[in-house]
């Protein structure tokens, strides 16, 4: 029964990110959108620790003391913000964010609120995924002008709403 529920939960999100992605210009990334979900090395962990209500991954991670799953799939998708991690130009600089592409920025914000969806159900609403984001913010690694951009968008969403803030990605950020 995990397994179809499993299926169903990535599908679902899946296709919501694809309809998201399209409302905004996105074609190409709404079709290949989270396509190593369905690799046997993501897949299964998802079938192992399947709830629901939160990523397999982060119960994998509890679990195994790591996520191999989580690994493959950051490594895959460049709309998660852990795929631009690397060393930075000098070696004092350390293990850095680099910039993000605007367009897997505006990809990140859609998978953040339509996971949120997926999660939250009947009880999203439009600050869901800025107050998720905010919990966690201060541990990411991200580059200052990626992060600029998604907190831009996710406190737009909050505070003037979906359809305008997806007109201003069309027409602002990748016009």
């Amino acid at each position: 029964m995990n397994a179809i529920n499993h299926f169903k939960t990535i599908t679902k999100h899946k296709l919501l990110v694809m309809k998201y992605c399209f409302k905004v210009g996105l074609y190409k990334q709404g079709i290949l959108h989270d396509l190593s979900k369905y690799s046997w090395v993501e897949f299964s962990a998802g079938i192992k620790y399947y709830r629901g209500d939160v990523s397999p991954n982060g119960i994998q991670k509890k679990v195994e003391g790591y996520s191999k799953a989580w690994l493959h799939h950051k490594g895959r998708n460049k709309h998660h913000l852990e795929y631009w991690i690397d060393y930075g130009t000098k070696i004092q600089d350390g293990i850095v964010g680099m910039k993000m592409p605007n367009n897997y920025v505006v990809e990140m914000f859609i998978d953040r609120i339509c996971a949120c969806m997926n999660y939250e159900k009947e009880k999203y609403k439009d600050n869901s995924a800025l107050i998720y984001y905010e919990r966690g913010k201060d541990y990411q690694i991200i580059h200052e002008d990626s992060r600029e951009l998604l907190e831009l968008l996710l406190n737009k969403l909050a505070s003037e709403g979906e359809q305008i803030t997806l007109d201003y990605i069309k027409k602002q950020i990748l016009k």
